[in-house]
C-alpha cells in the first residue's frame, strides 16, 4: 500500500462506524431522559425516543397510562408482536414496564434490541432519581409544615408569667417530636386568683398536638367565666366527649389548680392525671390523686376539688408522665424518684426547681433518647421574712 493512500473500506470498518453511531444515539437518548426530574416527563421522553428514533409503530407504559404512536399493550396484539422491557430500581424492584411494537409486526433488529435495552437501563436510573427527588421535596415540605406547627404550638404557651408578691411560678415543656400533646396554661382570674392547668392528650405527635390546641381553645373560653374548679373539669369533660369519636380516642388527662394568693390557699382537681405533689414545711408531702376519669373518656362525669392551705415555704409540682417514664435500660425513673428529687431540691424558686428536676432526669437517663413529651409546672410561696428583734 502506498504511503498516504486512504485505508480500504472493509466490513469491520462499517461495523465499527455503526457501533459508534449506536453509542452516540444512546448517549443522546440518555441525555434527553435525564434532562428532567419529573417522573411523567421521564416516561414521556422514553416513549418519544422509542417511536421517533427507532421508528417503532408505538410504545407505552401501560401501568402509567402513557402511550405514544400506535396503541400497544403486553403480548401479541392485532397480528403484530410487542416487546417488553422492565425498568427496575437498584434493588431489583420493578418500577415500570416499557412496551414497544415494531412496524408491520416484524421482529426487532439486533441494533433495536440493544438500543431498547440500553434505553430501559437509563430510563430506570432516571425514573428512580425522579421518584427520589419527589420524595425529598415532599419530605422537605412536611418538615417545613411541622416546623411551622412547632412554632405555632410554642407560641400558644403562656407568654408572660404573672407576678404575684411572695409567689413564683415557672413551667417547662419539651416535645418528643416536632409537636406534641402536652398542654400547659396559666390564666389570671378576675377575682385575683390564678388558674393553672397541666394536661396530656393521649398519644404523641401531630394528631395529639391538634387536639391539644382544641383543648386550649375550650379551656380558655371556660376559664374566662371563672367557674368553680370542679364545674370547670366537668364542663371540659363534656365538651371533649361531644367532639366525637376521634376526640374520645384522644382523651385528655388534666390537673387544675386555682391559687388564692391573699388567702394562701389552693384548690386542685385531678382528672385522671398523674398525682400532683404539694410540699409544705414541717409536713409530709401531699399527693393529689385522680378524682375522676380523663376528660372526654365518659360523658356526664363529676369531679371533686381539694382545698388546702399553701403557707409560706410551700411548693407545688404538676407534670406529665414524660418525666416519670424515662428509662435507663429497663429501669424507669418513676414517680417515687421524681417526688424524692422534688423534695430534696434545694432551690427556693419555681424555675430553680424545674432546672434541678430536669438535671436529675437527664443524669438518670445517661444520654438516652427522650421517649415522650415532658412538661412540668412549679408553684412556690416564699418564706415569710424573719423580723429583726431589735
Amino acid at each position: 500500500m502506498l504511503e498516504g493512500s486512504p485505508l480500504p473500506v472493509t466490513a469491520e470498518t462499517i461495523d465499527l462506524q455503526q457501533q459508534v453511531a449506536r453509542l452516540q444515539a444512546l448517549l443522546e437518548a440518555s441525555r434527553q431522559v435525564h434532562s428532567t426530574i419529573r417522573e411523567e416527563e421521564v416516561l414521556e421522553q422514553v416513549l418519544r425516543i422509542a417511536v421517533r428514533e427507532l421508528e417503532m409503530a408505538g410504545a407505552a407504559f401501560p401501568a402509567a397510562g402513557l402511550s405514544y404512536g400506535a396503541e400497544v399493550s403486553p403480548g401479541a396484539q392485532d397480528g403484530y408482536a410487542v416487546f417488553a422491557y422492565p425498568l427496575e430500581d437498584r434493588d431489583g424492584r420493578r418500577m415500570a414496564e416499557l412496551v414497544v411494537a415494531p412496524p408491520e409486526g416484524r421482529e426487532l433488529t439486533l441494533y433495536e434490541a440493544d438500543f431498547l435495552e440500553g434505553l430501559a437501563l437509563q430510563a430506570a436510573v432516571a425514573l428512580e432519581n425522579a421518584r427520589n427527588h419527589k420524595r425529598n421535596v415532599e419530605f422537605a415540605r412536611v418538615q417545613q409544615d411541622l416546623e411551622a406547627a412547632r412554632n405555632i404550638q410554642r407560641s400558644l404557651l403562656p407568654h408572660r408569667l404573672p407576678t404575684i408578691q411572695g409567689y413564683s411560678v415557672a413551667f417547662r415543656s419539651d416535645t418528643c417530636y416536632e409537636v406534641g400533646g402536652d398542654y400547659i396554661d396559666i390564666v389570671e382570674q378576675p377575682d385575683g386568683s390564678l388558674l393553672l392547668a397541666v394536661a396530656d392528650v393521649a398519644g404523641k405527635g401531630l394528631a395529639s398536638a391538634i387536639w391539644s390546641t382544641s383543648f386550649r381553645a375550650a379551656f380558655r373560653a371556660m376559664a374566662a367565666t371563672a367557674p368553680p374548679l370542679d364545674e370547670l373539669a366537668a364542663r371540659m369533660n363534656q365538651h371533649h366527649w361531644s367532639e366525637g369519636e376521634e376526640a374520645r380516642r384522644r382523651y385528655v388527662t388534666a390537673i387544675f389548680v386555682r391559687l388564692h394568693p391573699q388567702a394562701g390557699e389552693i384548690e386542685v382537681v385531678n382528672a385522671g392525671h398523674n398525682p400532683g405533689f404539694l410540699a409544705t414545711p414541717g409536713a409530709s408531702a401531699h399527693q393529689f390523686h385522680a378524682a375522676g376519669t380523663p376528660l372526654g373518656m365518659l360523658p356526664g362525669m363529676s369531679y371533686a376539688a381539694e382545698r388546702l392551705a399553701f403557707p409560706p415555704g410551700a411548693r407545688l409540682l404538676f407534670y406529665t408522665d414524660g418525666l416519670t417514664e424515662v428509662f435507663r435500660g429497663d429501669e424507669e425513673f418513676g414517680t417515687d424518684r421524681l417526688l424524692d428529687a422534688f423534695l430534696q431540691c434545694p432551690a427556693a424558686k419555681a424555675d430553680g426547681i424545674l432546672d434541678a428536676l430536669w438535671g436529675a432526669i437527664q443524669a438518670f437517663a445517661a444520654g438516652g433518647p427522650q421517649g415522650d413529651d415532658m412538661t412540668a409546672l412549679a408553684l412556690c410561696r416564699g418564706a415569710d421574712p424573719v423580723e429583726d428583734p431589735a
